[in-house]
């Protein structure tokens, strides 16, 4: 017999899920999604949230409570009489009497190897910290910020030259298969929990806007794994003097290169921009401008030329 699932979640990231336990047979009872937000370019189009227009054309109710400390947003929930509520990427610290109001709790998919990367940015933190694998995990949710029992896991290997936006397709997808394949163990009885260890616990504190420029003084490969870890969005950037005034450039895509370069950090070394880095050298493979497109580095220096010798900031 299927499971009575509430799902909760709001991104793009979430969608695989959603679409997983629905194709696995189990009735969703309810979405909830954070609500609709401001965009376009005067910011005055309520935008659904992905997770929310994925849910309608499933002709499933959407529900969006800003928060949960209304009585009757709770009263709401528990009155689904959903036998589970699975979490991904909601965008909110849920009460008590959210997680305890199914019969069998809360279930949260979560994007790194728990207690590895607890928070809001998993899949950055990692790929920032030069970390060779990740992978999803399937936990019943508690009080704490992602500290419940673990159920399923599932590992994927992050290649040197892998972003942050490779490895989000990736971990969405593994994600969705192991949540179906746990919310099938639930329904028979059959999902092991094993309590996370006490050691190894890190924090993935969501990015600031203030780390997100390169700073070329460092090793290459640290500048290399803070370019892909931050691409394609926020993105990675440093400034270039464009008709005499600094311009911001993100840079999506390097390679590391030059192991022994003696010049001053961010030195242009060529004319393919390769960058000194503290130790070795970057090589920035793909560049987007502020308004422009993304450009192959060739591209990019057609119509914005770097000399070698040049100073990056």
């Amino acid at each position: 017999m299927a499971l009575r699932i509430i799902f909760m979640g709001t991104p793009d990231f979430s969608v695989a899920t959603l679409e997983a336990l629905a194709e696995a047979g189990h009735e969703i009872v309810a979405v909830y999604s954070q609500p609709p937000r401001p965009a376009g370019r005067r910011g005055l189009e309520l935008v659904k949230s992905p997770v929310h227009q994925a849910a309608e054309r499933r002709g499933i109710p959407v529900f969006t409570p800003v928060n949960f400390r209304e009585e009757a947003d709770r009263a709401a929930f528990r009155a689904h009489g959903a036998d589970v509520a699975v979490v991904v990427a909601y965008g909110l610290l849920l009460p008590e009497a959210i997680l305890t109001g199914t019969r069998l709790g809360c279930y949260n998919g979560h994007a790194s190897l728990l207690p590895r990367w607890r928070g809001a940015a998993p899949i950055q933190r990692a790929i920032m910290a030069g970390d060779e694998e990740t992978g999803m995990m399937v936990m019943k949710m508690d009080k704490g910020l992602d500290t419940g029992p673990v159920a399923l896991t599932r590992r994927v290997t992050i290649s040197e030259t892998m972003t942050a936006g490779e490895l989000h397709d990736a971990l969405m997808q593994a994600g969705g298969a192991l949540m179906a394949e746990a919310m099938g163990k639930l329904e028979a009885g059959d999902l092991p929990l094993t309590v996370q260890a006490e050691e190894g616990v890190l924090y993935a504190a969501k990015i600031d806007k203030a780390e997100t420029r390169i700073d070329f003084s460092k090793p290459a490969k640290d500048v290399h794994n803070h370019i892909r870890g931050l691409s394609p969005f926020p993105g990675a950037w440093f400034e270039l003097p464009v008709a005499g005034k600094p311009e911001r450039v993100k840079v999506l895509a390097s390679e590391r290169t030059g192991d022994g370069v003696s010049k001053p950090a961010g030195t242009v070394l060529d004319d393919r921009m390769t960058i000194a880095c503290g130790e070795g050298a970057v090589r920035l493979v793909r560049l987007q401008k502020a308004g422009g497109k993304p450009l192959d580095a060739a591209d990019f220096l057609r119509g914005t030329p770097v000399a070698a010798g040049e100073v990056l900031a």
